[in-house]
């Protein structure tokens, strides 16, 4: 079967976090380096990476994944999903990964595109405890509902219409762990902090 597509969501302004939270260290790496680090490229026939900063737009190169300028980021997260699904709309189904989980591992990921594999009609999303996360592969026949989004809204209200079509995948807690303040940027570093430990 055809793998499917990925784009990664790299466009938001970081209201919540004062300032471009993916320019943000964690232990010593951008939050956008943590991200592009895990896209399993082998799982995907393509990666674009949607962004309204130039540096993203040069970072993405050096990965060897597309690049698509979101010259709009003010008309909200469907914007760029519009961008994306432009971008891969050949493809039978698209991974959507966001920016600021800086816990989440590419096994993980890569998983969850194998998952994906064995029920490829429906939704596939990493979750804990039952409660749906990000990323999610969304499979062709979902693309006009997609498209058809408007404002800050994002595939959740896609999923929401259809949960008879979502399976989830488990991972740790940690791993869907989203930044969007500088307080969760620090909980995130006393987390890896902790992990290191002996």
């Amino acid at each position: 079967m055809e793998k499917p597509g990925c784009v990664v969501l790299a466009a938001g302004n970081g209201k919540r976090f004062g300032q471009n939270k993916l320019t943000a260290a964690l232990d010593g790496r951008s939050l956008i380096l943590r991200s592009l680090e895990t896209v399993p490229a082998e799982c995907f026939s393509s990666v674009v990476v949607v962004t309204q900063y130039p540096e993203i737009l040069k970072l993405a190169g050096e990965f060897h994944f597309a690049a698509v300028l979101n010259d709009k980021p003010e008309l909200g997260v469907s914007r760029s999903l519009h961008l994306g699904l432009t971008a891969l709309r050949d493809r039978p189904a698209i991974c959507f990964q966001v920016s600021d989980q800086p816990l989440l591992r590419r096994e993980s990921v890569a998983a969850l595109a194998d998952f994906w594999h064995q029920a490829p009609e429906q939704i596939a999303a990493l979750a804990h405890g039952g409660i749906r996360g990000n990323p999610c592969i969304f499979p062709v026949k979902f693309f006009p509902e997609l498209m058809s989004l408007t404002g800050d809204t994002g595939g959740a209200a896609v999923i929401r219409r259809h949960k008879d079509a979502l399976r989830l995948l488990e991972v740790p807690a940690d791993e869907l762990w989203d930044v969007d303040t500088p307080q969760a940027l620090r909980e995130a570093e006393y987390t890896i902090k902790k992990e290191d430990r002996p």
